[in-house]
């Protein structure tokens, strides 16, 4: 074992200074798709529009084409995957409402938590409903965590409920990027959930992952870029995770308008009251605040009420997710279209309710947004038109382009092809299957330049690995455990950027020794769940997944493994492996 470790390090040493592998030079642009492909240029496909080859798939590729393969990815409703729907069928939670998940699940375990504050003397008002989120803390999912030791049976019975939701979506992308024959639909879908990113952690974001994934994300990352920003503006995931269903008018304008509202009416009863003998002062029960000012609402319902604009939603929408940074915007106009979003909301957060557009949190008047002018009274449809204007920006097009050929071709993607994407991207109308065609059966995207030039995350390295073994997940909560370790607990990137798409995040020395590490666990057969399989071998993954690009330290290093799994794991973490 301390051979073992000792050449690791040397491979680690030479993954931090590896450029790159295989020829270099400019090929002569003319080309897109080979007709008759090299089978370095099968495996670099495999990995960029996929997470990798397994075995069998060089020649299946070979057998219908590599143009065929491309564009069979590219529709990807075509394609059966019965075996990966076999692996998923066992998790009960993936095909559940929003609601059910909260009701079934989160609701039941905050009221145990609730009554077991209660029977210890603690006042529940001053303690959180959140509990730790599997995969993201020193607990695995579905495994009690030190924190569990004081609790009672019906708070374990419930932790432990609730933990399986979020158990079962990490483990389902997992299996879905190792095993799925959709693999460039599961490339897109981590992608743009990358892109619109949202953070288990914070609150009531997780009870929405679920339903975030799988009816907001998954249907449309090949479809029209605005339908996807209109469903993303309206997920409870995004709402809850960016503030916004808290966004509402300044409370003077607010009020004024319920005054207007709320005036009228009370002016109505109070009429019947007189006419009735009860009075000016007579009304409805319960109408304290209508009329009058937030202040007159009873303290439970101040508490409740939202409180003013909040800006999160709008400067993401603008920073993050369509023009970027230098997309010409200012701080007005993240101001403006935070009024142009206010009263986008939830119905019932706690319960897993969906979204609702409240008029009364609205800011109704006049708004200004890069230039355009919105009407005073627009309600719901000031957003709409804030949507359309920033999805056919031309600083949308290009920074959506940007991001797509910096995933699929290089951390510093040619300028010209993101031209070119950019310019697909408007003329279709940001037709997402269009603008990635572009890319991929694009000369540069075949250049030799960028043959394995990006690193993999830890998800991709993951993934792959599986794929290159040909190892059997039974149970994949140790492969979402071993994500945590390498860094990126899925669903767990806390800030809105995301995790990030470049190499310099992923490449440092403890990152590749813990990558080394996962690499023997895996080979060994030391993963609970996760088993290696007969066909497992040195000389498949460095012919095979590796296209026979192993250079002579790597060769030196493996020949000296002292056991079949040890040249495996030596050869998942070479510097060859850790790049596609």
């Amino acid at each position: 074992m301390d051979m073992f470790r000792r050449y690791s390090r040397a491979l680690i040493v030479g993954a931090l200074v590896c450029a790159g592998v295989g020829t270099t030079g400019a090929q002569k642009r003319s080309s897109a798709v080979p007709s008759s492909p090299s089978d370095k240029a099968v495996i670099h496909v495999l990995n960029r529009i996929g997470f990798g080859p397994a075995q069998g798939d060089v020649e299946r590729v070979r057998r219908i084409g590599l143009a065929a393969y491309m564009e069979q990815q590219l529709q990807p409703d075509r394609l059966p995957d019965e075996k990966l729907e076999a692996r998923l069928a066992g998790f009960g939670t993936l095909k559940l409402s929003t609601q059910d998940i909260a009701r079934n699940y989160y609701l039941p375990a905050q009221m145990a938590r609730r009554q077991a504050q209660r029977t210890k003397g603690n006042d529940p008002a001053m303690t959180t409903d959140t509990p730790a989120v599997p995969g993201m803390t020193g607990m695995a999912p579905g495994r009690p965590g030190v924190e569990g030791k004081d609790r009672t049976p019906e708070e374990r019975k419930a932790a432990q409920a609730e933990r399986v939701v979020l158990a079962e979506l990490m483990q389902q992308k997992v299996l879905r990027a190792a095993y799925s024959d959709k693999q460039l639909q599961e490339v897109m879908v981590d992608f743009w959930f990358n892109h619109f990113n949202v953070f288990a952690g914070k609150g009531q974001t997780r009870i929405y992952l679920t339903e975030y994934e799988r009816d907001t994300i998954r249907p449309r990352v090949f479809g029209k870029f605005r339908d996807l920003l209109g469903a993303v503006a309206e997920a409870p995931a995004m709402l809850f995770y960016l503030d916004n269903w808290q966004s509402s008018a300044p409370e003077g304008t607010a009020m004024t308008q319920m005054n207007q509202q709320d005036g009228r009416r009370q002016q109505r009863m109070q009429r019947r009251g007189a006419m009735r003998g009860g009075g000016a002062g007579a009304g409805r029960p319960g109408m304290a605040g209508r009329g009058g000012t937030m202040a007159d609402l009873p303290q439970a319902r101040q508490n409740r009420r939202p409180r003013g604009v909040n800006e999160n939603y709008a400067r993401e929408l603008m920073e993050l997710h369509t023009l970027g940074v230098d997309g010409g915007y200012t701080q007005k106009d993240v101001q403006e279209i935070a009024r142009a979003f206010t009263g986008w909301t939830l119905s019932q957060p706690r319960q897993g309710g969906s979204f609702r557009f409240e008029p009364r949190m609205h800011d109704n008047g006049e708004k200004t947004v890069l230039g355009m002018h919105l009407k005073k009274g627009g309600g719901k449809k000031d957003g709409e038109h804030v949507l359309d204007l920033l999805a056919k920006h031309p600083s949308t097009a290009t920074f959506v382009a940007t991001k797509l050929a910096r995933r699929f071709v290089s951390d510093n993607p040619p300028r010209a092809l993101v031209e070119r994407a950019a310019s697909r991207f408007r003329e279709t109308d940001g037709d997402i299957r269009e603008v990635v065609r572009t890319i991929i059966t694009s000369p540069e995207f075949f250049d030799t330049a960028a043959y394995r030039a990006k690193v993999k995350s830890p998800f991709e390295f993951v993934a792959s690995a599986i794929r290159a073994t040909g190892a059997d997940a039974v149970n994949a909560l140790p492969l979402v455990q071993q994500l945590r370790e390498l860094g990126m607990p899925l669903y767990g990137a806390q800030p809105p950027t995301g995790y990030a798409d470049r190499a310099d995040a992923w490449v440092n020395t403890g990152a590749l020794l813990n990558r080394m590490n996962f690499a023997l666990a895996l080979s060994s057969g030391k993963l609970r769940g996760v088993t290696p399989t007969a066909a497992m071998s040195q000389q498949w993954i460095a012919s095979g997944a590796l296209a026979g690009d192993v250079s002579e330290p790597t060769r030196a290093t493996v020949a000296k493994a002292t056991e079949p799994a040890q040249a495996v794991a030596l050869l998942l973490g070479s510097p060859e492996f850790q790049r596609k």
